[in-house]
């Protein structure tokens, strides 16, 4: 047995003021034991061999690729961790780090690009940097909540535009004046895309900063993984892009495509930028690597395509609630947390595992299982997901669904307007 003997004793901590501990009670008594039931919501079923995995957002199916993993292997056995420092102490262009900022920026069509510790401070360091205080910051209510923290640390003002809203988008504009527009180009929670040409249109008009978070699009979308910007000839129109790359890219970092100018600009400026350390010569290696499978090994974001449009075909047939989404994320939009928590379990129950987003990371009463396909599910894994579903459908109280909810209200207003 261990000798753990030289091991500093465990002391018992102070108790907390009770400011501090009102609120870690509250979340136990209320959250945990009111709104989830008795159980963390986030705590189902241990998966077992045979149990189909749709937490990931390895879209592309690319986390184990030879090709990556041995760049990170190789720049870690040659140049180790590297050196402990903020990329703003980097200026050298043949830094890797500019290099591959330089690619990825090319891969999109801008002039430069700024490589970030996450996607989350990316779009912070980036709306701190271009929204001062009490600028209108018009934000779609699915926007990832990094936009949000952004617009809160800023001192901006948050101006909540319905989902993907052309109309209320304007009348917002009007109302409020020129501004920052963000939008998700696809929607984290449910993959429905963004109508970016209206709202580029809409930020021409009114004199408006526009940013694009391709998070859940660069690398899946485009001829060769160049996001939903640069394929749709947006460039010209969309001030910046913004992304996680811990998504299709598989690498923990951020990326925002810019002007070379502006990218001088946010290193003296964004607070993520200044006071966090740079990305490590393996994280950047691997990065390159990715970037290359990505390019190159297209049938990738074909068989993506391919899954995606089965699935959602077959999933709508059957009655499932997912209209509101086209793209390779499939929002179960329960609605009320315990009901997320009943339709995890059931779906676990026949070996389907998803992800559970509920507040914050969505509203209290739009909560919802998530499932992330990817390439890399076989015509075998298709079916185990689509049996588990037709399967579990009487017990998954579909009619009570938010989502069924919303979607009867649809149809009765359309039903009412065609008679009037």
């Amino acid at each position: 047995m261990e000798n753990l003997s030289h091991l500093h004793p465990i002391a018992k901590a102070p108790a907390l003021p009770d400011f501090v501990q009102r609120r870690v009670e509250r979340f136990h008594l209320e959250r945990v034991a009111i709104d989830w039931g008795g159980r963390h919501i986030l705590r189902g079923r241990k998966p077992v061999a045979g149990d189909l995995m749709l937490q990931s957002n390895d879209y592309l199916a690319i986390a184990g690729h030879p090709a990556i993993v041995e760049a990170q292997r190789s720049a870690l056995a040659s140049g180790g961790l590297g050196m402990m420092m903020s990329a703003l102490f980097q200026q050298d262009a043949d830094q890797p780090l500019h290099r591959v900022e330089a690619e990825l920026a090319r891969a999109v069509g801008t002039q430069d690009g700024i490589l970030a510790q996450s996607g989350f401070a990316a779009n912070v360091g980036l709306i701190q940097s271009i929204a001062g205080e009490r600028v209108p910051v018009y934000v779609d209510m699915l926007a990832h909540a990094s936009l949000w923290e952004g617009i809160r640390s800023a001192g901006a003002k948050a101006v909540s535009i319905l989902h993907n809203d052309v109309q209320h988008l304007e009348k917002q504009l009007l109302r409020n004046g020129p501004g920052v527009i963000v939008v998700d180009s696809v929607y984290s929670t449910n993959g429905s895309l963004a109508p970016l040409r209206p709202i580029a249109d809409l930020a021409a008009e009114h004199g408006c900063v526009l940013v694009v978070d391709e998070s859940h699009s660069l690398g899946t979308h485009g001829a060769r993984g160049e996001g939903l910007v640069a394929s749709l000839g947006l460039n010209d129109r969309v001030h910046f892009i913004t992304a996680s790359l811990a998504k299709a890219y598989c690498s923990r970092a951020g990326f925002i495509a810019c002007t070379t100018r502006f990218k001088d600009y946010f290193g003296c400026e964004a607070l993520p930028a200044i006071f966090s350390s740079s990305l490590l010569p393996h994280e950047l290696a691997g990065l390159s690597a990715s970037h290359r499978v990505i390019q190159t090994e297209t049938w990738r974001r074909q068989r993506l395509r391919e899954v995606t449009r089965h699935v959602r075909r077959e999933l709508t047939a059957m009655g499932f609630p997912i209209g509101d989404g086209t793209e390779q994320i499939i929002a179960f939009e329960a609605g009320q947390e315990i009901l997320t928590g009943t339709v995890r379990d059931v779906m676990e129950k026949h070996g389907v595992f998803g992800s559970v987003f509920s507040a914050p990371a969505t509203t209290v009463n739009r909560s919802l299982l998530r499932l992330t396909l990817n390439a890399g599910m076989d015509d075998g894994a298709v079916q185990h997901l689509l049996d588990a579903c037709r399967t579990a459908r009487a017990e998954l109280s579909l009619p009570e669904w938010s989502a069924s909810r919303r979607l009867r209200r649809e149809e009765a207003r359309s039903a009412a307007s065609e008679v009037a």
